[in-house]
């Protein structure tokens, strides 16, 4: 199962579905799954390689975007024909349908009752976009007929603001479908693909994004810049067209909101600077128009938004980035190179992108060890930390890259800590004095708050309560399997 790293568990937890439908364990015969992840993260691979391996009869639909809903269920209805049950004669002759109560139903009366099958529809949003009313017939169809069969129902989504409303109160398909969230591979599962230690592992996530397609292209033990000199000389890599076709299935006409996008992808952080650098030379956008665009990138889970952790609210001084590493490199180095790799000179974006790479990763990272450090703690040393963040005022200065507390806003600031993530240069006395400087900004911290270092190579400081290494952070995920 090539490329296939890491999703062993998943597997399992899809077959446990399949099984509670096969000895019909509930009170309904059939169970729906709504199965939700970041694009290219491989969803519908993994539901591939499981009705591969099912050993039972399934059929997969895989929609497309902007189809006319009845060129869709004419597709949908073809491919339910090829199911292998006498039933499926019903469908001879049958080249459209007028709704989708019909096609379902027709779906119903194909599937056996003595006989477990597996239906998959790949980007439900995308059939909910051209046909609203679907939803409504789905739980419908669901309630009535298609959950009295021995049937595993996989509803598969992209959009993972449209895949959660699905299953809200009050909405058709409320509490009538099962949630599973399909996350990138997780640093240690990279660890495992790539060949590469710790460190190098780390920053292969901030290129990759635990993407499997990207990954599986990474060679075992090779360097960050052999891959990236690769990958660069071929204009179909993965690693560059990932990022345009996500997009691309995103934004298929929101222009405005693709453009702050890449403001924020080229290291915008705050809402002025955002606006100014989205906005003409005259006119920085206005934050009527703004807001909207900001909160529509944060429903489709593109832009994170941290907000400073200490004992002082901090709404006030948000920062913006996107939430997705992969992208974020994408769109800081890759998206203005496309047209040099395809003139063959993928050289020279290799160059900026080493000319850039320190000064891009330092801040890249920083989420990553956050991320890691809220998976490893509360700890027996730090048995209070709920919360893992970083501290900012609204200018910038100082800047802590870690602190740990009770809650946000804190009342107990456990820890602060500065992040050096350089090749050579070590944790040293000189880190550890500007951290104890700067930590006395910090809103709550008094003189036993405590002092901890991550650092990529090595740390030479004294008197630090705790130090973090990459082998130590990687520790937060588990192993491959």
């Amino acid at each position: 199962m090539a490329g296939f790293v890491g999703r062993r568990a998943e597997l399992r937890v899809l077959r446990r579905h399949l099984d509670w439908v096969r000895e019909g364990k509930g009170d309904q015969r059939g169970r729906a799954l709504l199965l939700r992840g970041r694009r290219r993260v491989g969803k519908s691979r993994l539901v591939d390689v499981f009705c591969a391996e099912a050993g039972v009869p399934f059929v997969v639909h895989q929609a497309t975007r902007g189809e006319a809903p009845d060129r869709e269920r004419a597709r949908f209805l073809a491919e339910v024909g090829r199911l292998p049950f006498p039933e499926t004669a019903l469908l001879a002759g049958v080249r459209g349908v007028a709704d989708w109560d019909t096609a379902l139903r027709q779906l119903a009366a194909v599937l056996p009752d003595d006989e477990t099958t597996v239906v998959v529809l790949d980007e439900l949003p995308w059939m909910l976009e051209a046909d609203p009313v679907l939803e409504g017939t789905l739980q419908t169809v669901w309630d009535r007929v298609l959950s009295r069969k021995p049937v595993l129902l996989v509803l598969i989504g992209s959009d993972l603001a449209m895949m959660e409303r699905l299953s809200d109160y009050g909405r058709p398909f409320h509490q009538r479908g099962v949630e599973m969230v399909l996350p990138p591979l997780s640093p240690q599962e990279v660890m495992t693909m790539t060949g590469l230690p710790a460190a190098e592992a780390l920053d292969a996530c901030l290129i990759t994004g635990g993407l499997p397609l990207i990954c599986q292209e990474w060679q075992a033990g090779e360097s960050r810049t052999d891959f990236l000199a690769r990958a660069l000389e071929d204009p179909t890599s993965p690693l560059l067209v990932s990022g345009e076709r996500m997009l691309a299935a995103e934004f298929p006409a929101a222009l405005q909101a693709r453009h702050v996008l890449s403001v924020i992808g080229t290291g915008e952080r705050t809402f002025g600077n955002i606006a100014a650098r989205a906005g003409s030379a005259a006119q920085p956008l206005a934050p009527g128009s703004l807001n909207p665009v900001l909160r529509t990138l944060r429903d489709k889970r593109l832009v994170a938004v941290d907000v400073p952790l200490s004992a002082r609210p901090g709404e006030r001084d948000r920062r913006y980035r996107v939430a997705d590493p992969y992208l974020r490199f994408w769109l800081a180095f890759l998206e203005r190179g496309i047209a040099e790799v395809e003139r063959g000179r993928g050289r020279l974006v290799a160059e900026a992108i080493e000319r850039g790479w320190a000064s891009w990763r330092g801040r890249a990272v920083e989420p990553l060890i956050r991320e890691a450090l809220a998976r490893l703690l509360p700890d027996g040393r730090w048995p209070q930390v709920r919360e893992v963040g970083g501290w900012w005022p609204r200018t910038n200065r100082p800047e802590i890259d870690l602190v740990g507390a009770d809650r946000a806003p804190a009342r107990d600031i456990a820890f602060v800590g500065s992040i050096k993530w350089h090749e050579q240069e070590p944790f040293d006395a000189r880190s550890h004095a500007a951290l104890a400087r700067d930590a006395a900004a910090v809103p709550g911290v008094t003189e036993e708050t405590a002092l901890i270092a991550v650092s990529r190579t090595r740390c030479t400081a004294r008197d630090l309560a705790a130090v973090y290494r990459p082998e130590d952070l990687i520790r937060a995920w588990p192993p491959a399997e």
